[in-house]
């Protein structure tokens, strides 16, 4: 290669870089509603974890935009509320499972039912999540295997169950409902941070699997990936927690999740503060950002825990 191809392939390089650089303030800064949102009506959405919290809230907003939703949910109670509040709105379809997400036979088994009862997935948004709280000597084997079965291994059954339809049609969306924890080590949540952080890897994974088209032969780039990573929220999985930083209402969060569905954003941090965060950690000595930590308290917040009680 000649040393003109190389200064040309540099200048490309260095051209495209500042191209996505301002791309992406330009999208941090204009609200999404000026962005252009895409039209999801009609599509088959699944949300894992339906019958409470922000399964429920998604739910809900999907189905207001014209979706067929699926709901999952080991909760079958929580489940069959959450379909009879929407269908009290007057959503046409609406259709509920009960799923053991933390065993992948069932998943698998359910999953291949919805393909028979209902079609293809267009949106499957893995939200459903579990959280021991407990310090981690004092954890037992199982619930720590559990949260991984849950918040993270569940989501490599459920992708491979309805990705492969998305690459065929050239459509879809997967969404990773994460946490911030999925990025920072939290003491009290050694077992819910680890499998955060494979959630995080997962998706990242599968975003660039898809972007170098290893998964789609074809080299067609209409497959999405959403990773959601907010901070503690008031559902009441987190019952206890207290915090320097504000935590988050979940009516909020399931907004700006939407947004970042239909602009097909592929990174969400709530509130925006996790951005500098996360950026700090990567420029800074660790001792420094162990200071940051504990002057905002981020390691006494679980101090406190309850957890979601049995009826919530």
């Amino acid at each position: 290669m000649s040393i003109v191809n190389i200064v040309v392939g540099v200048i490309v390089f260095f051209i495209r870089i500042i191209y996505l650089w301002c791309l992406a303030i330009v999208k941090a800064v204009v609200p999404a509603k000026f962005q252009g949102f895409k039209d999801v009506h009609g599509q088959v959405c699944l949300v894992t974890g339906a019958g409470s919290g922000l399964g429920r809230l998604m739910s809900q907003k999907f189905a207001g935009l014209g979706c067929k939703m699926v709901l999952w949910d080991i909760n079958a109670d929580g489940n069959e509320e959450t379909a009879t509040m929407l269908k009290s709105a007057g959503i046409p379809y609406v259709k509920t499972y009960t799923v053991d997400l933390s065993d992948r036979q069932n998943i698998y088994d359910v999953a291949a039912k919805v393909k028979e009862e209902v079609g293809n997935v267009d949106i499957l948004i893995n939200n459903a999540g579990i959280v021991t709280g407990k310090k981690f000597l004092d954890c037992p084997d199982p619930l720590i295997e559990k949260t991984f079965a849950v918040n993270t291994i569940a989501h490599f059954w459920t992708v491979k169950s309805f990705l492969p339809s998305m690459l065929t049609k050239n459509k879809g969306h997967i969404v990773s409902i994460a946490s911030s924890a999925g990025f920072f080590g939290v003491s009290g949540l050694a077992d819910y941070c680890a499998s955060k952080f494979g959630a995080v890897g997962f998706n990242e994974s599968l975003r660039n699997s898809l972007d170098r088209n290893e998964l789609n032969k074809m080299g067609k780039d209409g497959v999405h990936t959403t990773v959601v990573c907010p901070y503690y929220i008031n559902t009441g999985m987190f019952a206890g927690v207290k915090s320097r930083i504000p935590i988050l209402e979940p009516e909020f969060v399931v907004k700006k999740i939407v947004e970042a569905v239909l602009t097909n954003q592929e990174v969400l941090m709530v509130p925006k503060d996790i951005y500098m965060f996360y950026f700090l950690r990567g420029v800074l000595p660790i001792n420094v950002s162990q200071l940051i930590g504990k002057v905002f308290g981020i390691n006494n917040t679980m101090d406190d825990f309850v957890g979601r009680n049995k009826t919530q």
